[in-house]
């Protein structure tokens, strides 16, 4: 998949990887729509981008899990740059810690999974009809292995994976081509909010953290852009996931008996 050129839609883009992923792209000649839930930091991101790739990027502010916003935001693509070749399904929220009561559910079931469903619906029969486009979906390592303290975002990125996985299979001979981002720790507000987080976010964080080395967005966006290029599914900027991901399936007993281990380190440590 060749960047010059195409039209890109990324959700979650008023900072962390959505930001650096518009960035990324209309450095490698592709015309972005921004779209972020955070309307002030979705123009100021909008902004930084314009001074550098003038004219090839717009912004517009909403829910990227509601069926109007993703219909909104396709068409100021297509009225502004031309058909859609390219869907980043970047927004995501980290959701309740432990087990949340259903609303928390709901929430993150919408944002972290139904959003990319949502969007995949209207974009892939036109992709098909075309003869190609391309869905990019930011799930998590969560989603390969787990998230200590969340079971609302360690599902969902399962979700994410699994629905990832499903559109691959069944449209990548029809020209869709599906990547699936799933990262470690990222220096982004989703693993350091502004505000001090409960005692049960901070295990979730120290969890993340010391997993392994936490990543720049920059960082991440260059690879996702080497990924692309490559049209690579599974795109891994830990290395070391896939590892750990071996190591699951081959024991899963023991791969469980290890996390519970872990788990009980960082609660001791935060006691």
């Amino acid at each position: 998949m060749q960047l010059e050129g195409k039209v890109a839609i990324v959700t979650g883009g008023a900072g962390g990887i959505g930001a650096a992923l518009a960035t990324a792209l209309t450095e490698n000649g592709a015309r972005v729509v921004l779209t972020d839930i955070d309307n002030t930091s979705l123009g100021a991101i909008a902004a930084q981008i314009e001074t550098t790739s003038p004219g090839a990027v717009a912004s517009i502010a909403g829910d990227a899990s509601s069926v109007d916003h993703i219909e909104a935001t396709i068409d100021l693509a297509e009225s502004r740059f031309g058909p859609v070749d390219m869907y980043f399904a970047n927004a995501g929220i980290m959701g309740a810690p432990y087990l949340a009561p259903d609303d928390a559910w709901a929430t993150t079931i919408d944002v972290n999974l139904m959003a990319h469903v949502r969007a995949a619906r209207r974009l892939v029969p036109e992709w098909i009809e075309r003869g190609g486009g391309y869905f990019v979906s930011t799930a998590s390592a969560a989603g390969l292995l787990t998230q200590i303290g969340s079971a609302t975002y360690s599902v969902t990125k399962h979700a994410a994976v699994g629905f990832a996985e499903w559109l691959n299979v069944t449209y990548g001979d029809q020209g869709v081509r599906v990547s699936c981002l799933c990262p470690m720790g990222v220096d982004t507000k989703l693993l350091r909010p502004d505000a001090s987080p409960h005692e049960d976010a901070m295990i979730m964080q120290r969890a993340v953290e010391t997993a392994g080395k936490v990543l720049t967005p920059d960082e991440v966006a260059e690879i996702v852009m080497a990924a692309v290029d490559d049209e690579r599914f599974l795109i891994l900027p830990h290395p070391e996931v896939l590892d750990m991901y071996r190591q699951k399936g081959a024991d899963y007993d023991r791969w469980l008996h290890g996390m519970r281990r872990y788990q009980r380190s960082l609660t001791d440590s935060a006691s």
